[in-house]
């Protein structure tokens, strides 16, 4: 049988040929290099990378029908910690994936009694009981030793990790992980999310850093962080003054804070939805971390629903309608005509029509689902993020803004990305702040992309924030390991070394003492020609950080400072005379290199060395990790 084959037509069957075309490519391009030859000696981990909502299962299950293929047979899907999550996947691996025996993290008996008849699927919860029974499940039977298994995590960056990495032990979900690894002679581990930030710092130690990484860019139609936050229109954004749950839920008539106005918006939104032939659209409000939130933020919305029920004949409540149409009508230049939207909307408030839900920790799979059709209004916290998906998500409201924000979590919960949303009706509220960092974040993440597309296997990413946004949480990076750069700091080694005087004195005899502006591959070529007798001076960091600017833009530019005959004692420390200091802080957004060539009188044994003095572009910080793996 030939599963990816039956996979691809299935989904040119329903109509879907540009993600057929899709998967096709990412089956094509990582198949041939890193399954077909697999060694069946070793524990291989990789990792893929797609944009939040982007269609990265549909990729899973392709490479999984395509490892079937070349022989792979015992195959886990692991989710979060998340029913919903969970049996979200579940059902669709049974769907999807029909040639293979699905089972759930009660199907040990079924798993068996397949005895490799069919590839098998189990799906599992990273719940420590979950993977502990499953590897003793794994360890209880003969087939699972003498065949590999291939280990799909589906966002890998979530728990999967080791949380106790700095204390030299191993956190419960991360050991029994590995020990699932263990259960066969081999296996192939592939690592799947749209926030890679974790995974890309981990230390070649950890067993946990991929040896290969490969990016699927979303089909068309996808609307993610480029269509809502690198738009200088802000078309779809609107801007609120609040950024705390308590100051919404305590302020019944200020303007501002937009909730009402959101309400508003997603009626009429529906509304039109539904006078076209549609059957669900979806408001999705995050105020809080906070359970309690959840239940007051969804007797808000109830309030505001009874009041524009009561009001429908008002003059005041029409003109409120009234505005909020005029401003969709801007981008929705097609939208129905006003009467027939208000008189709808009417009619569905009459009959109940419009569905409040809470999506928490405390709301089971059952009540979660009701989203699926009909007019729905979400309220939750953190079970909006990690991979499940809101059918025509067209409102979001978002006040939560966290005081220590990581990039990773920040991104999980910005559900509006997705492929089945009206763009001409998408409306996303947010204060300045919180917009200022997805911003932010997108715009380090079109970078990690460039790096993984431009670079070799794409292992020695680096990674840059503004201060005081973290990449992830601190507790699954190796403290030994991750080096951090701040921009704006000017960095040199206490006691340098030139690999090669000469190639250097070449490179800078076209320079005369003075500054310049320079392709940054020049400023690469002098940096590989530096080094230091301590450990205080990466140059292959800094060498990584320039790489990672001209993965996005090949021609971009720095500064180069050159100076010669420079009387500088050896090991004082000190090197930026205050002019040169001055003159590098001019230039805050450009990489800045100062070599001084000092006289070698004053601690040097009489040699001529060239210093170098290095800074950073911005007020970013900036991660590097564990080096590339070779392998």
């Amino acid at each position: 049988m030939r599963y990816l084959e039956n996979y691809i037509n299935s989904i040119r069957d329903k109509g879907n040929s540009a993600l057929a075309d899709a998967i096709s490519k990412t089956t094509e391009d990582i198949v041939p290099k890193y399954i077909s030859n697999f060694s069946y000696r070793e524990h291989v981990v990789s990792l893929l990378v797609g944009d939040v909502q982007s269609g990265k299962t549909s990729h899973m299950f392709g490479l999984m029908s395509a490892a079937a293929d070349n022989g792979f047979c015992i195959f886990v899907l692991l989710t979060t910690d998340n029913t919903l999550l969970q049996q979200q996947t579940f059902k669709r691996a049974e769907r999807d994936l029909p040639d293979f025996c699905v089972c759930d993290e009660n199907d040990y008996l079924k798993f068996f009694n397949n005895n490799m008849k069919k590839p098998a699927v189990i799906v599992l919860k990273k719940n420590g009981s979950i993977l502990k029974q499953w590897k003793n499940n794994f360890s209880s039977t003969k087939f699972v030793r003498g065949n590999p298994l291939f280990i799909v995590d589906d966002e890998a960056d979530a728990a999967s990790l080791n949380t106790m990495v700095n204390k030299n032990r191993q956190s419960t979900i991360n050991k029994n992980l590995s020990e699932i690894k263990k259960t066969s002679s081999s296996s192939i581990y592939l690592q799947v999310t749209g926030t890679p930030q974790s995974i890309l710092l981990q230390s070649l130690k950890s067993e946990w850093k991929p040896y290969f990484i490969y990016y699927f860019r979303p089909g068309k139609g996808y609307m993610g962080g480029n269509f809502f936050f690198n738009d200088d229109e802000h078309k779809h954004i609107v801007f609120t003054d609040n950024e705390e749950s308590s100051d919404i839920l305590s302020d019944d008539e200020f303007p501002e804070n937009g909730l009402k106005k959101a309400l508003i918006m997603h009626l009429i939104s529906s509304a039109h939805i539904f006078i076209n032939g549609g059957t669900v659209c979806n408001f999705l409000i995050h105020p809080s971390v906070k359970t309690a939130y959840h239940k007051k933020f969804a007797e808000k919305i109830g309030n505001y629903l009874n009041e524009i029920s009561h009001s429908h004949e008002e003059d005041d409540t029409r003109e409120a309608f009234k505005a909020e149409y005029e401003k969709l009508h801007e981008t929705k230049k097609d939208i129905a005509d006003f009467d027939l939207i208000y008189d709808t909307i009417y009619s569905y408030l009459q009959d109940d029509k419009i569905n409040i839900l809470i999506l928490n920790s405390t709301s089971s799979f059952e009540e979660n689902t009701q989203y699926e059709t009909g007019i729905n209004i979400l309220v939750g916290g953190n079970s909006l993020g990690r991979g499940v998906t809101f059918p025509q998500l067209q409102t979001i409201y978002y006040c939560r803004v966290a005081k220590n924000p990581q990039a990773d979590t920040m991104w999980q919960h910005a559900r509006m990305f997705g492929y089945d949303r009206d763009p001409d009706l998408l409306r996303v509220y947010m204060p300045p702040k919180l917009y200022k960092l997805f911003s932010d974040i997108n715009r380090t993440n079109n970078n990690i992309i460039a790096q993984i597309e431009t670079a070799d296997n794409g292992n020695d990413i680096k990674i840059f924030y503004p201060k005081g946004l973290k990449p992830t949480r601190k507790n699954v990076l190796d403290n030994k390991i991750v080096s951090i750069y701040t921009g704006g700091v000017n960095y040199f080694p206490f006691y340098p070394i030139n690999t090669d005087i000469t190639a250097l004195d070449e490179i800078l005899s076209s320079f005369e003492d003075d500054e310049y502006t320079v392709s940054l591959n020049i400023i690469i070529k002098i940096l590989e020609q530096t080094g230091s007798e301590e450990n205080d001076w990466d140059k292959d960091a800094f060498i990584g950080f320039i790489q990672a600017f001209l993965s996005e833009k090949p021609i971009k530019q720095g500064k180069l400072i050159v100076r010669r005959n420079r009387d500088i004692a050896r090991g004082t420390g000190t090197l930026l005379s205050p002019n040169d200091r001055k003159l590098g802080d001019q230039f805050s957004d450009a990489v800045v290199l100062t070599v001084y060539k000092v006289t070698g009188n004053k601690g040097w044994n009489g040699q001529q060395i060239w210093y170098p003095n290095i800074k950073l572009p911005g007020n970013d910080v900036y991660y590097s990790g564990d080096k590339t793996l070779n392998k």
